[in-house]
Formats: structure tokens, C-alpha cells, sequence
């Protein structure tokens, strides 16, 4: 009787798995697909929604990238999402670098280890307030080029970066046994104007040649880009704020999709900061309550920034708003995690929200945080004193200025020189036509500064000086466009300075490799140190100072100084601007200092005045907020230009 009976007890068990699979759509093992009858995500088959983070790993120390990974993990992400910036990788053209901070593969694999599943966005251009939104300058060695169009120039790099990074990802798709789930074709394209279909046609054709038909392709945009941004076979995506209408704008995407999930791709927990104005904060509550309303409509949700993280070296970029607003070295983007790493009210206000779903277990304490100094620096020299060893291989001789990509120099600054043809007995206007200087020049007659020039803000000074004066111009770089034009953002004199009436020809022209000089030939220290300091003008200080007690992390503190770049030990931690803020402090992880009994090394150029005492300090918290110059965006500018106002939703 038993046997008899045993076909009946198994039936319900063989019924259940059976019916399921008639029910669902048939999938393999592992797939990530839409829905779109049923409005939802599958995951293996089942339904699934995304509550994810952005972080940069281009912006935070390969040794801190698990830190960040696992402090998302525990506040109940289940995803991240971050880009892949090409000038990172490509250098130059055909020379690629995924090796120690730049090792993607190594990323993928530290955001498996923390259970986090992928979404991918890796342009090519990603904007990310980073240097040229991820495009590589040297692109602009073409001048005539079209970015983010089907110019041939343009498609010709695309294809030749993407058949080397796309093979590399290709085992990490989710239906190969990766954690990427998806992966976004260009980003908020509908922003730029160009409306290229035949660009976004084939960029979708690329990634599916290359990466084949199962991976799910997607594009983001605002909600005003979503009818040059979308494409038909990309799933549409569309991202906004707190403080954006979300039945409005879903309802908008609804248009360009009519079925399948919500998705908002970028939900801001902060935003950007710009040199010479207010740190950026969005409250707790708008954010929290924003979060709350998208998930109660079943909404898949990434939440930009969740992690900011730092623009160390030269990489942070600059908008164009109506004017040119260069972005600060801090990332911190008011997110739940601050730059340094820790959990802020607005992370465990966030956590509350996505713990009603998931249960969640206990955070690590914040990192220790460090004190040190005042430290007084002293004066190895002005920039000109080791011009023979910032350019080793001399100048170029040019009738007129060249740009920074004639001649090949991706960041920072070069240095143009000429000899004043005549006598100038009377105060004359020097300056530069058609908004020419890209970005800053600071200006010296015969090795005396004279002020400096900017980019759409103060356009003239006045000289004196007799005929044979040496003009030097160190023009600075302060971060190509990632946002808000069309137009290639040349560094460098862009048109020949005018004297008087007179245009000044016979120029040398000096790239300079600041980066070597402060990593390589500075720890020589074979140049004997003046004994007196230079007031103003740029000039290098320096001093040694050993950690006596516990190291931790800490933020350099410049109070006094004006603008500069600053180096710890050799690493480029990036640009101060104390006197125009809002940053005041520059985030410095523990791992670049050298442990207790060794000896540390801090360099600066300092571009323009130094403080009568020049000293430093590093500080247990950070200074983001204090901006003590807030009237230079218009005090030089153009009476007859008017400038837009600044948008705070979308990039």
C-alpha cells in the first residue's frame, strides 16, 4: 500500500516547480531581465528591485575600496553603481593602465566579495564632474574633432577603447557568472544637444557586438533629455532629486516607456560643490522621505552619491553654466558616506528606510581621525628658479601661443615667455582677447608678479616696463569641461595677449612636469634653500615632520594660504583654494602617511601670495563650508553678458 500511495505524496512537490515554470518566463541558472507585463525586474526568474549607491573607485585608494563596499553592503544595498572613466585608463592613445588603482577587474571583484551586484556605466563620456566627463584630452589633439557625435575621428577612438575594455567585463556579466546586471550606453545624452541618433545607434550596436544580446543595455537622462537621451532597444532610464516632482517625472518616462520597471538612475543625496560658492547640503528628510515614496511604488532606485570620495591630482572637471565653474577637489557631495569613509546621520536615516524590507546587522565604529602641527614650511624656490628641471627638454619656439593639446600636455600647467618689444613708460592694459585664458595666468615681468588673469572674470592688468622685459604667463589648467557645453574646452592661451595696441609674437612655450619635480628631483634636495621668503607669485614651500603618537586619517588645513597644488610625500593630494572656498581642508587617508619614526614631506605651490606666518595643520575634521570670497563671479565680467541661472537637478 505504501508504494501504491508514494506517487500521490510526491505529486504536489513535482506540481509546484512545474507550475512555476509555466508561470514565469524561461530563463537559465542566472539572468537579469524586464518584465514589462508585470511592471518588474527578474532576478533568476524572480521578481527583483535594485536599491543601489554610486562610488567612484577612480576616487577612493584601492586599499580603501572594501571599506566603502562593505559599509554600503550594511546599509542594505544590494547594488552599486559606478563609471568607468576612459582618460583614467588611456593615456594616451593605445597605451592602457588597469594596474593598482585603475585595476577595474580588481574593483568587480572586491564589490563580489561584499555581495553587490553591478550596474555599469561606462560611457564613453561620464560626466561625474570629472576631467573632460571621462573623454581623454588628447582626443582635442584633432581640433576640428566633434565630441559625442558620429564624427569619424570621434567613433574611430571610441571603437578602438571599447574593443579593449569591454572584453575585460565580459566574463563579470551576471549571465556569465559576474555581478553586473546592466550596463548604461553613453549618459544623459539628451542633455548635450547633439541629438545624434546615428552616435547612439552605433554605440548600441558596439556594445551588443561586443558583449552579446543577454546583457540588459540602458540609458539615463533627466526629463527633459529623455527624447534625444532614449533609444529603442536601450531600456529608459531617467533620474532627479529630492526636490523634483516624482509623479511628474515618472510619468514623463512613462512616454518613452510604457511597460517594465521604474528606474530612477541617479536619485541625489547631495550635490557638486564649485570653488567660490556655498557647500552643497540636501536635508535628511527630503532625501529619506524621497527614497521612501520610490520604493513604496515598487521603484528601482540608485542613489548618486552614495560614496564621493576625492578629486585627487588634476581629475576634478568644471561646469559651464552661463560661466566656467572649475568643481573642488573635495567629492564629498553631502553623501551618507562621508569623503573620509564614515556612516553620517544621513547613512543611518537612509538604513532606517531600507530596514523596514531588509534586516540589517551592526556598523564598524567611524575610522581614527588624527591632529597634527602647526607645521611652518619654508621656501625651496620660485617656479622659475627650477625651470630647467620642470622642463627638461626646453622650451618650443612658436610665433603664437599653442594650447596645452598642440603640445601634448594633458593637466596642469605651462609656462609662455616673451620679450617686450618696446618701452611701456605709462600704465598699459595686458590682456588676452576673446576670453582667451583657459583657465588662469599668473603674470610676472622680469620674475615679479603682476596679478593674475581668469577665465571669464578678470580680463585685464596693467604693466609698466622698459623694452626687453621678460613676460613670463604660467597658465593653470583647472579642469576641462565634464558639463554644459558643446564645445571642446581648449587649455592654455587661446588667442595671443595684447599690449597697449601691440599683439606679442616670438613665444617659448614650457610644459611643465611639476609632478616629477615634487616626486623625484625635490627629495634630492641638491638646491640650497633661500633664506628669505618670496611674498607672492608661484613659488614651492616645503617641510619634513615625523607622526610621534598613532597615525589616522586627517584633512590639511592651509589658513592664509591663497591657491595652490599641494603633495603629501609625492602623492598629488590636489588643488586649495583657501581664499576663494568652500573648501578649506583636503582630505588626507592615513595610508599616505609614513608610520611613526619615519618622516613625511609636504610640498606646495603656492600660486599666488603666501601668509606672513606660512604654516599648515592637520585637523581631525574636515572645513567644506567657509567661502570667503563670493563676489568674483561677476565683479570682472562682462556688463553686457547675462548668465543663466544655475540648475540643481542633473548633470
Amino acid at each position: 500500500m505504501a508504494r501504491k500511495k508514494r506517487p500521490c505524496l510526491l505529486l504536489p512537490s513535482l506540481l509546484l516547480p512545474l507550475l512555476t515554470l509555466l508561470l514565469l518566463p524561461q530563463v537559465d541558472s542566472r539572468s537579469f531581465v524586464v518584465d514589462r507585463r508585470n511592471n518588474q525586474f527578474l532576478l533568476d526568474g524572480f521578481p527583483f528591485r535594485y536599491v543601489s549607491g554610486s562610488l567612484h573607485y577612480f576616487r577612493i585608494p584601492r586599499v580603501l575600496w572594501a571599506d566603502r563596499l562593505f559599509k554600503m553592503r550594511l546599509c542594505g544595498l544590494n547594488a552599486i553603481q559606478f563609471y568607468v572613466p576612459w582618460n583614467y585608463h588611456e593615456p594616451e592613445p593605445g597605451l592602457f593602465n588597469f594596474n593598482g588603482s585603475r585595476d577595474l577587474i580588481a574593483f568587480l571583484n572586491e564589490a563580489a566579495k561584499a555581495n553587490l551586484l553591478v550596474i555599469l556605466r561606462p560611457g564613453p563620456y561620464i560626466c561625474a564632474e570629472w576631467e573632460m566627463g571621462g573623454l581623454p584630452s588628447w582626443l582635442l589633439r584633432k581640433p576640428k574633432i566633434h565630441l559625442r557625435t558620429s564624427d569619424p575621428d570621434f567613433l574611430t577612438a571610441v571603437d578602438s577603447w571599447f574593443k579593449v575594455l569591454l572584453p575585460k567585463i565580459y566574463p563579470f556579466l551576471y549571465h556569465n557568472g559576474g555581478n553586473i546586471i546592466s550596463i548604461q550606453v553613453e549618459n544623459e545624452y539628451g542633455s548635450y544637444r547633439a541629438c545624434d541618433f546615428d552616435y547612439m545607434r552605433h554605440l548600441a550596436g558596439l556594445f551588443r557586438s561586443l558583449l552579446g544580446d543577454r546583457i540588459l543595455l540602458f540609458t539615463t537622462d533627466g526629463p527633459e533629455g529623455l527624447r534625444c537621451g532614449s533609444l529603442q532597444g536601450l531600456y529608459t532610464t531617467v533620474d532627479f532629486g529630492p526636490a523634483d516632482n516624482m509623479t511628474r517625472i515618472f510619468s514623463r518616462l512613462r512616454k518613452y516607456e510604457p511597460h517594465g520597471p521604474l528606474v530612477n538612475s541617479e536619485y541625489y543625496t547631495g550635490w557638486l560643490d564649485y570653488w567660490g560658492q556655498n557647500h552643497s547640503t540636501r536635508s535628511i528628510s527630503s532625501v529619506t522621505k524621497g527614497l521612501e515614496n520610490m520604493l513604496k511604488l515598487g521603484a528601482s532606485v540608485n542613489m548618486y552619491m552614495f560614496h564621493g570620495g576625492t578629486n585627487f591630482g588634476y581629475w576634478s572637471g568644471a561646469d559651464d553654466k552661463g560661466r566656467f565653474l572649475p568643481i573642488t577637489t573635495s567629492y564629498d557631495y553631502d553623501a551618507p558616506i562621508s569623503e573620509a569613509g564614515d556612516p553620517t546621520p544621513k547613512f543611518f536615516a537612509i538604513r532606517n528606510v531600507i530596514s523596514k524590507e531588509v534586516p540589517l546587522g551592526p556598523l564598524p565604529p567611524p575610522g581614527p581621525k588624527m591632529m597634527l602641527g602647526p607645521l611652518t614650511l619654508h621656501l625651496d624656490g620660485t617656479l622659475l628658479t627650477f625651470l630647467d628641471f620642470l622642463c627638461p627638454k626646453g622650451p618650443i619656439d612658436s610665433l603664437f601661443p599653442l594650447t596645452f593639446e598642440a603640445v601634448k600636455q594633458d593637466h596642469g600647467f605651462m609656462l609662455y615667455r616673451t620679450y617686450l618689444p618696446y618701452t611701456i613708460s605709462e600704465p598699459t592694459p595686458f590682456w588676452v582677447p576673446n576670453n582667451g585664458v583657459h583657465d588662469r595666468a599668473y603674470v610676472m615681468l622680469d620674475e615679479v608678479f603682476q596679478g593674475v588673469l581668469e577665465r571669464n572674470t578678470k580680463r585685464q592688468l596693467v604693466l609698466t616696463a622698459k623694452a626687453g622685459a621678460k613676460l613670463d604667463i604660467l597658465l593653470e589648467n583647472m579642469g576641462r569641461l565634464s558639463f554644459g557645453s558643446n564645445h571642446s574646452d581648449f587649455k592654455g592661451l587661446l588667442e595671443p595677449p595684447v599690449l597697449g595696441q601691440t599683439i606679442l609674437t616670438d613665444w617659448l612655450i614650457y610644459p611643465l612636469k611639476v609632478d616629477k619635480l615634487v616626486k623625484w628631483w625635490f627629495p634630492l634636495n641638491l638646491l640650497k634653500r633661500p633664506q628669505s621668503n618670496a611674498s607672492s607669485g608661484p613659488a614651492f614651500y616645503s617641510t619634513t615632520f615625523p607622526i610621534l603618537g598613532s597615525s589616522g586619517d586627517t584633512f590639511l588645513y592651509l589658513p592664509g594660504w591663497t591657491k595652490g597644488q599641494v603633495w603629501i610625500n609625492g602623492f598629488n593630494l590636489g588643488r586649495y583654494w583657501t581664499k576663494r572656498g568652500p573648501q578649506q581642508t583636503l582630505y588626507v587617508p592615513r595610508l599616505l602617511l609614513l608610520p611613526k619614526g619615519a618622516i613625511n614631506k609636504i610640498t606646495l605651490l603656492e600660486l599666488e601670495k603666501v601668509p606672513s606666518e606660512p604654516q599648515v595643520q592637520f585637523l581631525d575634521n574636515p572645513i567644506l563650508n567657509s567661502t570667503s570670497y563670493r563676489s568674483h563671479l561677476y565683479s570682472f565680467s562682462d556688463p553686457q553678458r547675462t548668465y543663466e541661472p544655475i540648475q540643481l537637478s542633473g548633470h
